[in-house]
């Protein structure tokens, strides 16, 4: 930061680190996500800063603002100082320059409001214009000004995430007009996409089901799709599911990324039929591939179900009906059904199917005098299932086995 001291100096801008960072240094907890605001021009400073430290620079000059990548992958944001207004409620802003106060007015929280000046005269000063800090210290999540739900309903959702994350409350003021904006139906209005982003990062929250629970409890879920109900068996899903999750995790699974996020949607959208699951997912334009997974996952079959439920069911068996699925919906399938078998399988896919491999290649095929073609594949398998049971416990089995299989093509 010492950098961005300098570089302010240079072009007579103050600068000002804002938001979460400095909010989760108060409290002493870990944020890497770092904003700063220029009194100025932000692209400038951003483009003097890249240029010092030879890092990508990408900017946004429609919006003012710019990010710099540096080698560690860490990414700073830059942004120009402005001031908003909102035409219609639940609408985007029309923005204009302005000062570090009208930026900082214009977060939606009192704790998300403060600002550490960078610059050289001040360096380090804390500048909290609407008693932020005394929030924190009262854990008190407070909105600006009246309208703050009105202008942007998605704040609601971010009540909830930070009351829940840091364990604060949101006081009584706050809480009356946010329930005003529910009543209103001021969630309906805003752009999906908004509510969309807010949703799964409330998903992705370390404990997401006490969100959910707070969530139903303020706002319901209705905003989402009219049919969407969650009683305490979805609950009781959406705690399992956490226990799956953080099993998952725990044992180092990484051979996929997995998006937990996913798992707890699924669990969410449990009440909902495939057809209103689709419209759900398609209002909110999800991507493709998570959208595939959710609605997958409305599809499991008996006939997947039972075999999983049997205790005696080939290790290949369980790889065939697992293995084409993603990760999420199989954890899913682990927190749904309780039953021993159905866990043991599971837990022997992860941790032991799915990461076995076979000895033999293509060039092993070709040198017992079979040309490359579509049967490569069907021995690839047929070795693959016989070393899941147990039958080819080393490379000279498994060729044993393909000389059999050559013989009675």
């Amino acid at each position: 930061m010492y950098l961005a001291r300098d570089i302010a100096s240079s072009n007579d801008m103050p600068v000002y680190l804002v938001g979460g960072f400095v909010r989760d240094l108060i409290l002493g907890v870990k944020n890497l996500d770092l904003d700063i605001v220029v009194e100025g021009s932000g692209i400038k400073v951003a483009e003097d800063f890249a240029h010092a430290l030879n890092a990508k620079l990408i900017r946004h000059r429609r919006f003012g603002t710019a990010t710099v990548i540096l080698e560690s992958h860490l990414k700073v944001d830059f942004s120009t100082a402005r001031k908003e207004y909102y035409p219609k409620p639940a609408h985007l802003p029309v923005v204009a320059p302005g000062s570090l106060k009208d930026d900082l007015f214009r977060r939606d929280f009192t704790i998300n409001a403060m600002a550490i000046s960078l610059s050289s005269e001040n360096f380090g000063k804390l500048v909290d214009f609407f008693s932020g800090r005394d929030d924190l210290r009262k854990k008190k999540i407070r909105v600006l000004h009246d309208l703050s739900f009105i202008d942007d309903p998605t704040r609601i959702l971010r009540a909830i995430r930070f009351e829940k994350r840091y364990d604060f409350h949101i006081e009584p003021k706050t809480l009356k007009l946010l329930k005003e904006a529910v009543k209103g139906k001021y969630l309906e209005r805003v752009e999906p996409q908004r509510v969309r982003d807010d949703l799964i990062l409330m998903l992705k929250e370390k404990e997401p089901l006490k969100e959910i629970k707070r969530l139903k409890e303020l706002a319901g879920l209705s905003f989402l799709h009219p049919r969407l109900c969650v009683y305490a068996r979805n609950y009781k899903l959406l705690g399992r599911i956490e226990e799956e999750v953080s099993w998952f995790e725990n044992s180092h699974f990484y051979r996929r990324p997995l998006d937990a996020w996913v798992i707890y949607f699924m669990g969410l959208l449990d009440c909902l039929s495939p057809r209103f699951t689709r419209v759900v997912c398609r209002r909110l334009a999800l991507r493709r591939g998570e959208e595939k997974r959710i609605l997958n996952a409305k599809k499991h079959t008996g006939k997947l179900i039972a075999s999983l439920s049997r205790p005696d069911t080939r290790p290949s068996k369980i790889f065939a009906l697992l293995e084409p699925l993603s990760y999420e919906e199989i954890l899913l399938i682990k927190a749904e059904y309780r039953n021993a078998s159905v866990q043991k399988h599971i837990e022997d896919f992860f941790e032991i199917y799915n990461g076995m491999r076979i000895l033999i290649t293509g060039d092993d095929l070709r040198r017992l005098g079979l040309a490359p073609g579509p049967y490569y594949q069907k021995i690839f398998t047929r070795v693959l299932n016989a070393k899941l049971d147990g039958e080819a416990p080393n490379r000279e089995v498994e060729l044993a086995l393909i000389r059999r299989l050559i013989k009675k093509r």
